[in-house]
């Protein structure tokens, strides 16, 4: 183990003199309390390190050991439904109310142990030997490291075991043994392998209609959510990791304020997953980097978050991570640069800030595993630009590497319009592909559909900026009705309340009920605003409120209340026209 002597040290960065040789992103422990730190710079016989942990009582002269690894993080059946810090280390269990420096134990669970294979079978990295059945959580396969293979030369019987048992011994092809516990440690900088990455054809279902039906991400995407203080970035995250279609949730907390962290912390135990019926956190991981602890681990914790969410990918299981907020995170390579006195690039920001988030993003991927199954990492991270500015450095780059981009507006936020996303200045890559997937959940006029919303809604904008210079009622009968029915769209689908008991979540099958009324709803006002009824006599029908309030009025469990709707809707709209037939008869008359 290679040692070292600290000469130098500034907040969470040190300068050493060697007494061995390090490698670079070599995990080291500093001075007595082994603070856990990775080297990041190699000049001559000095190394300079990041410091993970708060290093008051540091000195020159205290120890700096090499652990002869890269900086790596234990997954294993223990890390589902628990909370981490940014190096995945346990955040409960603690006599103090404040988090011990130094080493502390993971989290240690005991479970079930079912073997899938048996002596003297031939198995490869990353195949799955067994399950584990966690009390009170989702099945997990235990696998084989991607770097082990051989033959099995003993495997441990069904039982209940911990953590740091062996479960089985693999021979390889050298005639070395491996024993394989229920823990594999990685390198969190590592991306972990798969055979192959398969195209995304169907997408990552969330629940919110504006989401789903105008700017959907793919299973296995990335997305972002760039938005102001105040537009709903967090509360968007958390209803995503309520309600979407992934088996598993890691939520990753980087930098974001104590007490809005804090309010996520006690708010997600006490989440029902609506699947079971049991607490969502049973499948969810909870990384926690508030913007009071050290700022080097901030930078490591969307590491560590998406590691954990490849290692559940690797199990075959459909995995979504959201990082709130890559801006914090930015923040942290930022002050860690400026100490290092590199030159600042565009913002202050390093110059390697498009190539970290790049690191990131491409992570995400909808894949075949080592054991031949299907699982995807879907990516969703939020940016929080200063003043809004989608500008600036982080969300320009973001937007290179981002195919799903949900533009909150802090106008729509005022509004009470939640999801405060901004239609037009929002867009999905992803949304091309996505036709032939609708089309199998019912709705073969998805596109055409799709197309109509964002043509009203830019009318809105034009029409607005118009009806404030000249007023409304100067619009002709056509310019206004299509006002009328952006309104309606904005209204009735647009917004969803993540606190509705019957609006928080929309289905597929409820979001195509909804569309194809509403598209109803404007072939048929089109209709008779040509044959002489004026757009206010539509907007004063009784139905047009039920229309407005269909979401919250129409629960998912009684999808058969909008066919009733429509039949109304048909027949309030005949019932105008006889009235209009009847008064232009009247009038010719006279």
């Amino acid at each position: 183990m290679s040692q070292a002597s600290i000469i130098q040290i500034s907040g969470p960065l040190l300068r050493a003199t060697t007494e061995g040789s390090f490698s670079l992103y070599e995990a080291v422990k500093v001075g007595e309390l082994g603070l856990l730190g990775e080297v990041i710079r190699l000049q001559g016989n000095q190394i300079t390190a990041q410091v993970y942990e708060d290093t008051t009582g540091l000195a020159p002269g205290d120890p700096v050991r090499g652990q002869g690894l890269p900086l790596s993080a234990d997954l294993g059946p223990g890390v589902l439904g628990g909370t981490f810090d940014g190096l995945l280390r346990p955040l409960t269990g603690f006599e103090s109310p404040y988090v011990p420096r130094g080493e502390r134990e993971g989290r240690r669970v005991r479970f079930r142990f079912e073997p899938a294979v048996a002596s003297g079978e031939e198995v490869a990295g990353g195949q799955a030997f067994g399950h584990f059945d966690v009390s009170g959580a989702v099945a997990q396969k235990a696998l084989i490291p991607p770097d082990v293979s051989g033959t099995i030369r003993w495997m441990a019987e069904a039982g209940e075991y911990g953590e740091e048992a062996v479960l089985c011994i693999v021979t390889d092809a050298r005639g070395a043994e491996h024993e394989v516990t229920p823990v594999q440690r990685w390198a969190v900088r590592v991306p972990r392998p798969l055979a192959e990455r398969l195209p995304s054809e169907q997408p990552l279902v969330t629940g919110q209609r504006i989401l789903d039906s105008l700017f959907p991400i793919a299973l296995g995407g990335k997305g972002a959510v760039p938005g102001g203080f105040g537009t709903g970035k967090t509360v968007l995250l958390e209803t995503l990791a309520k309600w979407c279609s992934a088996d598993v949730i890691v939520y990753v907390g980087c930098g974001e304020r104590g007490n809005e962290l804090t309010g996520v912390l006690e708010e997600f135990p006490e989440l029902v997953d609506p699947r079971s019926g049991r607490p969502l956190m049973e499948r969810t991981v909870m990384i926690a980097n508030t913007s009071n602890m050290p700022v080097a681990a901030r930078e490591a914790s969307i590491y560590t978050g998406v590691t954990v969410a490849e290692y559940f990918r690797d199990m075959g299981m459909h995995v979504a991570l959201m990082a709130d907020s890559t801006s914090r995170w930015a923040e942290a390579l930022r002050e860690i640069s400026g100490r290092l006195g590199e030159l600042p690039g565009e913002g202050g920001y390093p110059a390697y800030l498009s190539s970290r988030l790049a690191d990131f993003y491409e992570r995400a991927a909808r894949a075949r595993t080592l054991d031949g199954t299907e699982g995807s990492v879907t990516l969703m991270g939020t940016v929080s630009p200063p003043a809004g500015d989608f500008s600036e450095p982080v969300t320009t780059h973001t937007k290179r590497y981002v195919r799903s981009f949900w533009a909150l507006d802090a106008k729509r936020a005022q509004a009470r319009m939640f999801p405060a996303i901004n239609p037009l200045q929002s867009y999905s890559e992803d949304a091309r592909v996505m036709a032939s997937w609708w089309q199998e959940q019912g709705n073969a006029d998805w596109v055409q559909q799709r197309r109509r919303v964002f043509y009203l809604l830019e009318e809105q904008v034009r029409l607005e900026r118009m009806a404030r210079i000249l007023g409304k009622d100067a619009l002709p009968y056509e310019q206004q009705l299509r006002l009328l029915c952006a309104n309606l769209i904005n209204e009735s689908f647009l917004v969803q309340s993540a606190f509705s008991e019957n609006d928080a979540y929309t289905s597929p099958q409820r979001q195509t009920a909804m569309l194809n009324i509403l598209s109803r709803f404007t072939d048929l006002a089109v209709e008779a605003v040509s044959r002489g009824v004026k757009p206010d006599q539509i907007s004063e029908l009784g139905l047009f409120r039920r229309l407005q309030r269909m979401g919250e009025e129409i629960p998912e469990e009684a999808l058969e209340g909008f066919d009733r709707l429509e039949k109304r809707m048909e027949d309030a709209f005949e019932e105008l026209l006889e009235e209009a037939s009847g008064a232009q008869i009247s009038g010719a008359q006279e």
